[in-house]
């Protein structure tokens, strides 16, 4: 397995005259891109993709809008959050170098416990409050039926009716601050390393090949097959609201981004060798079919043995995940920086204001479609017409709050 070299005299952004690493834009476009799939994915729930959220509002999309829905849902699942991790891993380092140990910490209980806590405390109960007033856990409430009684009386039985620390979009924040410990740990206890920022011009450096990506995409799978036997797929578990049967991709992900922001492989991986990664995400798309129909699809329910236990089901699904969510972040990777590593006026108010859509996007849309809920129409048609007005409400709320300097200090 020849690996691939490069030196950094060649790539291009270079590094700055002070040092410094240059900000690779098309990481801040693409990461407000899966912030937008993220919201939209919420708002198909609501109209009609049957999945763990807050507010459903019953009836169902057309078939054809519902298999592109469930398609797209069946790929994201399998890598979207694993490509988010990578990027907050990518970020890491560089961000403990400044700030050493006490600093790193102390930021990341800001950047990510704060809006956790605030979450978990306020904006949760408040959805939770408005959808079981309008109706119930038959709308995806936490009540059998419609609540009668004052926010009070809610609030005082809800972490009860809950029995979740991180519900919502704000799970990923608290896994993410407890990988932000375990690396601070991992920093203080190992010998000192070189600044990311501090990487020497002219230097050659390993970039992996393609048969060590082939190896990590199967250690990926494999990992994930083993922990299936005690955490199911499409299980969250209580209190934390942790998925942790796929917490093996989450975790090799995150240290990917690691290791990719100490070497620059973000930089000197190779847009030849990327194009090899296509063919296997275009295969791992189209073999999702054939997966869904092993798993009885056509039978309308799925065979509970893909989620999880020694058995082969498992295992091919299992396996199939890391090698979509490899494949499919060198593939988007690839994309966005050959094609969007530049921002306008627009994209750089977006971006700035995507962690602050990330963890306020439910206080919106939700919101939204209660209050649009009387309106009868065809779902597919509601959620095409809610969609750009949904997403572009809540880029212009998380911009309006992000002008109070409270706000902006703890949401970017």
């Amino acid at each position: 397995m020849a690996a691939q070299t490069a030196t950094l005299e060649s790539a291009k952004p270079q590094l700055s005259l002070s040092g410094t690493r240059p900000r690779l834009l098309y990481l801040d476009n693409l990461r407000m891109v899966l912030i937008t799939a993220v919201v939209l994915g919420h708002l198909s729930v609501t109209y009609g993709i049957d999945t763990d959220w807050v507010y459903y509002e019953g009836g169902q999309m057309s078939p054809v809008l519902s298999v592109v829905a469930l398609l797209a849902a069946a790929i994201g699942i399998g890598f979207a959050m694993g490509l988010f991790f990578m990027i907050a891993g990518y970020f890491t380092p560089p961000a403990y170098d400044r700030k050493g140990a006490r600093g790193f910490l102390v930021n990341r209980l800001k950047r990510l416990g704060i809006p956790w806590l605030i979450y978990e405390v306020i904006i949760n109960p408040l959805i939770h409050y408005a959808v079981d007033v309008h109706g119930g856990e038959c709308q995806g409430g936490l009540y059998d039926c419609q609540f009668q009684g004052t926010f009070w009386q809610y609030l005082k039985d809800f972490p009860r009716a809950s029995g979740s620390f991180g519900y919502g979009p704000v799970w990923f924040l608290e896994a993410l601050l407890i990988f932000s410990i375990f690396y601070a740990l991992w920093r203080m206890l190992a010998a000192p390393v070189t600044p990311a920022a501090a990487v020497e011009p002219g230097r050659t450096r390993v970039v992996p090949g393609s048969g060590a990506i082939v190896l990590f995409a199967l250690v990926i799978g494999l990992s994930t097959f083993v922990v299936r036997f005690w955490f199911k797929a499409f299980v969250k578990y209580e209190p934390f609201h942790l998925e942790f049967g796929r917490f093996p991709q989450y975790i090799a992900l995150f240290v990917a981004g690691l290791w990719a922001c100490r070497q620059d492989w973000l930089v000197a991986f190779s847009d030849r060798q990327a194009k090899t990664w296509r063919w296997v995400a275009l295969a791992s798309v189209l073999a999702l079919p054939a997966l869904a129909l092993a798993a009885g699809v056509l039978f309308g329910t799925l065979d509970e043995r893909a989620a999880g236990g020694a058995n082969w089901l498992s295992l091919a699904y299992s396996l199939w995940e890391g090698f979509l969510c490899v494949s499919m972040v060198i593939t988007i990777l690839a994309w966005f920086r050959g094609c969007f590593d530049h921002q306008g006026r627009l994209a750089r108010a977006m971006s700035e204001s995507a962690f602050a859509v990330y963890v306020l996007h439910p206080a919106i849309i939700v919101p939204l479609a209660l209050a649009l809920s009387g309106i009868q129409m065809n779902l597919s048609l509601k959620f095409l017409l809610m969609a750009p007005i949904a997403v572009t409400l809540c880029y212009l709320v998380a911009y309006a709050l992000r002008k109070v300097s409270l706000v902006r200090t703890i949401l970017g």
